[in-house]
């Protein structure tokens, strides 16, 4: 299994469907593990998928997105 980083990301979300939109789009992406914190408005993905390429997935979901950088 090789190494994957984690990266943050701020999602304006603020209720179930929205972070339910984020689940939805991910996990049609394939090949990506994530996390959600709602209340904090944060999504964490672990994938070998370039940046660009996560943040226009989430942005997908029509929410205001913003990377963190990797924890």
């Amino acid at each position: 299994m090789s190494w994957r980083l984690k990266h943050e990301f701020e999602v304006a979300m603020t209720c179930e469907g929205c972070s339910g939109a984020v689940t939805r789009i991910l996990n049609k992406m394939g090949d990506v593990k994530f996390e959600i914190d709602l209340p904090k408005k944060l999504v964490w993905i672990e994938s070998d998928k370039d940046v660009d390429v996560l943040m226009t997935a989430l942005q997908k979901s029509g929410k205001e997105v913003k990377y963190n950088g990797t924890k």
